[in-house]
């Protein structure tokens, strides 16, 4: 089967190679940052993250002093991801063990794994304890945040949507922070929130050490796959029917199955279970121990299938089936609903075959993760998304798959991307005569100081924008271009700010809602905006000066919208705008079940990488002048280093100079174009 998408890369095995201390790279950059308090870990699927967290809290509990190491993870499944490991072996000082009456991912009641946890905190001969988030959050409401002392916290899956509710994991979080002296780890696959309601208040953020590392690097330094594709195919009818196509069963496969809410759905699970059993081929037995299903191919090959959308209680026996798997023969292909997604350890899965769209890219990403662990004998992984024909015009249809794949290649290459910084001042809190930077817009607020609450509000400006981009209703129109933006400046932008400062009034969430909505339209053109963009009444600073003019209203009172089509892409809390990413993509458009598949032009890892220095430039605030400066430094670094500076290093120099390397091969290849077109 084609793919939409392929990127290919170079094999290095530099990923996967172990140091001294048995750490991969990725688990070596998080060990750097092992001395920090609160630490925040951004690091792709299958890179290592739970081990990245073993090798981090045993040196807190044997060399900073810390007597308690706890880990939550979103879902009892994942609890395997800490099981048991001989970190020695690898040449690390100490080993990875927990009592089993500690290890709190198991069958059972929250009011015994509640009294666990409690007895854990006080057990002297008792170190680590592995339980779940609503286990820590249960715990946590007949605790004092002085009760973490002395502890490590460890969030598994931080971007996880456990935030909502009336016990937000981020109230415990945020108390642990003001009423304890505990050690925080937090660890996200993906870059993006998983809902409008932050885990963290943007000030706790803000005293976090992020260590980042990127899907490019992950995956160009595997030893085994070299490539993956992502596929869109459209069809008519019952997806059931155009399920055969599809899928391909010498593949050891994920089938997530549509939302009942979804258009692709039939609304009976169950059936749709039964039809894709048949597809396979034809059942033989069910194991009435693990659960697991053999169901005979067409030709002759016995495969196993995991039922996962049955929640009946052999759900947790065949649960209990896939944490044990430690064989490629063991599995071949699971089958579920809302589970197998973000932490699902299946390393020799090579498809995840995906029906009805995801308007989240973290859930994509997460997805595509699922597929995307090196193991011996998978040199490619593919994501596929099985989606009803749009009711669009093709052309339309054409547009928005482009523009979707261009949003996933840069969340893969998990950049930060940052449009240049936009800082509002209210002008109640200038001095007389104070000059101010460019870029800045002053808030006209003299006969109506703004409140303290405010001020904190603009200074994290990113993090609204990040929760604004992640709801569902916002983020799916904005990639396809079929975002209402009136819509957005009246209802979506000051609904979020209501949840994430529900102590303001209606009149400092208005005010807050106009600046964000004026930063968005500021940098929805990467900075290189017209005056037309802007509501009434705004004006930015060119040079420094004591500027004058305010924001003398919203967008509600503006009768002029910004251009339409402003396609956005959430990654680590920054968004880049997606027609800026010149990249055709597609290749050609095929038949398929009564509708078309789109097929791309082959990504190389030199696309992939150009992608990443468009990204990258787009977001810096580089000079010719100070790329000029640099140049010769950047030389010197590439002859000692023997590589070029990386853009997602956390040393603030070699980040610059990559900065400075992006921005002179984008003006190169600029210069180029226009020699080619005179």
């Amino acid at each position: 089967m084609d793919e939409l998408l392929t990127v290919n890369y170079k094999q290095t095995g530099k990923s996967s190679n172990l140091n001294a201390m048995g750490m991969r790279e990725m688990q070596a950059r998080a060990y750097e940052a092992r001395d920090a308090q609160y630490l925040l870990l951004k690091a792709p699927p299958a890179s290592g993250k739970s081990r990245a967290l073993m090798f981090l809290g045993l040196d807190k509990l044997h060399k900073q002093g810390l007597k308690k190491v706890i880990v939550a993870v979103p879902e009892m499944s994942i609890g395997g991801s800490f099981k048991d490991t001989k970190l020695t072996d690898g040449g690390f000082f100490a080993d990875w063990v927990i009592q089993p009456s500690y290890n709190l991912c198991i069958p059972g009641g929250e009011g015994k794994k509640v009294d666990a946890f409690i007895r854990f905190l006080s057990d002297p001969h008792a170190s680590i304890i592995v339980c779940t988030h609503a286990t820590l959050r249960f715990a946590y409401q007949k605790l004092q945040p002085s009760d973490f002392n002395n502890t490590l916290l460890a969030i598994d899956e931080f971007h996880h949507t456990s935030a909502e509710g009336d016990n937000r994991l981020g109230e415990l979080i945020d108390g642990v922070m003001k009423g304890s002296n505990a050690h925080i780890v937090a660890m996200t696959g993906s870059y993006f929130r998983g809902d409008a309601v932050p885990i963290l208040l943007p000030e706790d953020e803000e005293q976090f050490t992020q260590v980042t590392y990127s899907y490019y690097e992950q995956l160009n330094g595997y030893q085994h796959l070299k490539s993956l594709g992502i596929g869109y195919h459209f069809y008519t009818g019952r997806y059931l029917d155009a399920l055969h196509e599809v899928l391909d069963t010498s593949k050891k496969t994920i089938i997530h199955i549509p939302n009942v809410n979804s258009v692709e759905s039939t609304k009976d699970k169950y059936s749709e279970v039964d039809h894709i059993l048949d597809v396979i081929g034809d059942v033989v037995e069910k194991d009435m121990q693990t659960g697991i299903i053999t169901v005979r191919t067409k030709d002759g090959r016995l495969l196993k299938v995991a039922d996962l959308v049955d929640d009946n209680p052999m759900r947790v026996e065949i649960q209990n089936y896939l944490r044990g798997i430690n064989k490629a023969e063991d599995m071949d292909i699971i089958i579920a609903l809302g589970m197998a997604k973000e932490g699902f350890d299946w390393p020799w899965c090579e498809h995840v075959l995906t029906i009805g769209y995801r308007s989240s890219l973290t859930e994509i990403v997460q997805i595509i993760g699922r597929a995307t662990r090196d193991s011996e004998g998978k040199t490619h992984a593919q994501f596929t998304n099985l989606i009803a024909q749009p009711d669009a015009e093709d052309d339309d249809v054409k547009v928005s798959v482009n523009n979707m794949l261009k949003a996933i290649t840069v969340s893969l290459l998990m950049e930060q991307v940052l449009a240049p910084a936009i800082n509002f001042k209210p002008r109640s809190k200038m001095k007389l005569g104070e000059m101010v930077a460019p870029g800045t817009v002053i808030i006209e607020d003299s006969s109506a100081p703004v409140s303290d609450k405010v001020v904190k509000a603009l200074e994290n400006m990113d993090n609204i924008k990040a929760a604004i981009l992640q709801t569902p209703e916002v983020i799916a129109p904005a990639i396809t271009g079929n975002d209402d933006t009136e819509v957005l400046a009246e209802v979506a932008i000051p609904k979020v700010i209501e949840k994430l400062y529900p102590d303001m009034d209606a009149s400092e969430v208005q005010t807050v809602a106009d600046a964000v909505y004026t930063s968005m339209v500021i940098q929805s053109t990467g900075g290189l905006f017209d005056e037309a963009d802007l509501p009434a009444g705004v004006e930015i600073a060119a040079e420094p000066a004591d500027y004058k003019t305010p924001i003398t209203g919203g967008p509600s009172a503006s009768g002029d919208e910004p251009k339409k089509n402003r396609k956005f892409v959430l990654i680590g809390n920054k968004f880049v705008n997606i027609e800026h990413l010149n990249i055709d993509l597609i290749r050609e458009v095929n038949p398929f079940q009564g509708a078309y598949e789109i097929l791309s032009k082959s990504v190389t890892t030199a696309v992939l990488k150009t992608i990443q220095d468009t990204v990258i430039g787009m977001r810096t605030n580089m000079t010719e002048e100070e790329a000029v400066i640099l140049w010769p430094r950047i030389n010197d670094f590439i002859k000692e280093k023997k590589r070029e500076p990386s853009a997602s290093s956390s040393d603030a120099h070699e980040l610059r100079l990559a900065e400075a390397l992006a921005y002179i091969k984008r003006k190169a290849q600029e210069r180029k174009a226009q020699v080619q077109q005179s």
